[in-house]
């Protein structure tokens, strides 16, 4: 699911992104910089609450290849 897919569906079910964030228990900054992409949810909380926003999934985090 995209960002726009997560926003469309709120405003289809007539929730505001601040009441998921309260009913969630997320920083509700922290959720809106999540779907504006400022924060791209790859590590930590924000990698929890695009879980939980269905734009990622879990325990796909990216791996870091060193040189061998």
């Amino acid at each position: 699911m995209t960002a726009d897919q997560v926003k469309a569906k709120f405003k289809r079910e007539g929730r505001t992104i601040t009441e998921w964030a309260k009913e969630k228990g997320y920083d509700r900054a922290r959720v809106y910089l999540v779907l504006n992409g400022q924060c791209k949810g790859m590590y930590g909380k924000g990698h929890e609450i695009a879980v939980a926003l269905g734009l990622k999934q879990a325990g796909l985090l990216p791996v870091r290849l060193t040189p061998a």
